[in-house]
């Protein structure tokens, strides 16, 4: 069954049909990947979004060969991807003459880097940022490139506009999302040096079940945790509809790279998402501290010209978060800190 508005389920009831639903394709995938030829290989696949992305790859294309890279510590990840007919490639992306043996595959999905944790080990985060896409973009000169990013590399912009649009210079506070300007900068430099086509794929907060903006929100309102409101402006985006409009960049890459933001085309304030759960708990939610006039904000519209709009909306999202939330379902354990503004993860 092709994903569409009218076939969204109302309720998600376990991780098997989360994980169905994440993989289920549109029609526009579809024919977005029709309109590239060759092989698909994902970098860094092991990830939050990496596993369900290859999914959604194979689905919408079963007859293309789909490879997921990683160094695979968890091995239950390997053998889901192997499941849904998606080859396995044990590879540290650190290890430059690893990378070379790797399929030159036409189409890229870069999706390697380190955040959480970034300023326990900040040379191993520019490493991971910065010189492990100096490696892969000089391995593969020929291939297109998506590469995932963050709207995180843009400063602060006023919560009362339309979020930072795409010709923004960067200038974010913080040395993860320096390092991601260095992730940037090397697929820029060698995409002008080799003629490779790409995308840098700027994703601001994906959302599932298990994790994201909307996850963080609603745990706390129904435990009564407080909530600090002082980063008090978000969009967000589930996380079916990132991987979609990641997988159709592959056929709107350009060369040399170029930026794209993806998110929800909404500015949403925490207060109201909190509002909203606190009415669908039954409890008001716990608010601290005071609306700051500036926030990590995006400007999609170049996406939704290219995409459309997400399939899924924000009050779908919510109501999704909120049943999954009040049954104890699981949790990734992995707090988006989206309320951070020093830049420190």
């Amino acid at each position: 069954m092709l994903l569409t508005r009218q076939t969204l389920p109302k309720t998600i009831p376990d991780i098997a049909a989360l994980d169905d639903l994440l993989c289920r394709p549109t029609q526009e995938l579809i024919d977005g990947l029709n309109k590239v030829e060759g092989d698909i290989m994902i970098l860094g696949v092991a990830g939050k979004m990496g596993p369900t992305l290859a999914g959604l790859a194979k689905a919408a294309a079963p007859q293309r060969r789909v490879i997921g890279v990683a160094r695979f510590t968890d091995a239950s990840v390997k053998h889901w991807l192997q499941a849904r007919g998606i080859e396995t490639i044990n590879c540290d992306l650190l290890d430059e003459a690893a990378i070379n043996t790797l399929p030159k595959a036409p189409n890229i999905v870069f999706m390697a880097g380190r955040k959480f944790g970034a300023e326990g080990d900040l040379s191993l985060t520019w490493a991971m940022n910065a010189h492990v896409p100096a490696l892969v973009a000089q391995a593969f000169p020929s291939s297109r490139i998506v590469a995932f990013s963050t709207g995180c590399v843009y400063p602060f912009v006023p919560v009362n506009g339309t979020g930072s649009p795409e010709e923004m210079a960067p200038n974010p506070p913080g040395e993860y999302a320096q390092s991601c300007v260095g992730r940037e900068r090397m697929f820029e430099y060698f995409s002008h040096k080799f003629g490779t086509p790409g995308r840098l794929f700027r994703l601001n907060y994906a959302i599932d079940m298990r994790y994201g903006v909307l996850h963080d929100i609603a745990t706390k309102v129904l435990a009564g945790t407080p909530i600090d409101v002082s980063l008090g402006h978000v969009n967000f985006i589930w996380q079916g509809d990132a991987s979609a409009q990641a997988l159709r960049c592959l056929a709107h890459c350009t060369a040399p790279t170029s930026p794209i933001n993806v998110s929800g085309h909404e500015i949403l304030a925490v207060r109201d998402l909190a509002q909203k759960f606190g009415d669908r708990f039954g409890r008001a939610p716990v608010l601290t501290g005071k609306e700051e006039p500036t926030a990590w904000l995006t400007d999609t519209s170049q996406a939704v010209k290219l995409f459309g709009l997400p399939v899924v909306d924000t009050e779908q999202l919510i109501a999704w978060t909120a049943d999954w939330v009040s049954r104890a379902m699981p949790s990734l354990g992995k707090p988006t800190k989206y309320e951070v503004r020093d830049g420190r993860y």
